[in-house]
């Protein structure tokens, strides 16, 4: 599994996880169906401790992309193909974007800049990337 985490960074590890595999899941490379590292697995992997991903597979799992079961473990729920998103997730999501949008406007970003950067990151989603969860990091 191809996963950049930066042990130094402010972000918090599990957050770091958590925006990774959704990325993977949005880059089609973790189409749904797709089995997760177990958590003991992956802390090993990057040297951390495992409720550290627990806590980035609970979050997942709440936000419906992530199923978790003792027997199969982690599974990808949802990807693109799995059709609209439930009705409370865009309330939440345009309050997240309005705030990174309010970043690059306070500091002096152009809104046509803004724009065709998110174009350019959108266009990124969907090409299903080989391999994109190898621990790296």
């Amino acid at each position: 599994m191809l996963l950049a985490i930066d042990l130094t960074s402010e972000v918090p590890i599990y957050q770091q996880l958590r925006d990774r595999i959704v990325e993977a899941i949005a880059e089609g490379s973790l189409p749904s169906g797709s089995r997760l590292p177990a958590t003991r697995q992956l802390a090993a992997d990057f040297g951390i401790n495992f409720h550290t991903v627990n806590k980035a597979y609970d979050l997942l799992r709440q936000e419906g992309l992530l199923q978790l079961t003792r027997k199969a473990g982690a599974t990808v729920l949802r990807d693109a193909a799995s059709g609209p998103p439930p009705a409370e997730f865009a309330p939440s999501w345009e309050e997240r974007t309005r705030t990174l949008l309010a970043e690059a406007v306070a500091q002096g970003m152009p809104k046509s800049e803004i724009v065709a950067r998110c174009e350019a990151l959108l266009a990124g989603f969907g090409t299903g990337s080989s391999d994109p969860l190898n621990t790296e990091g």
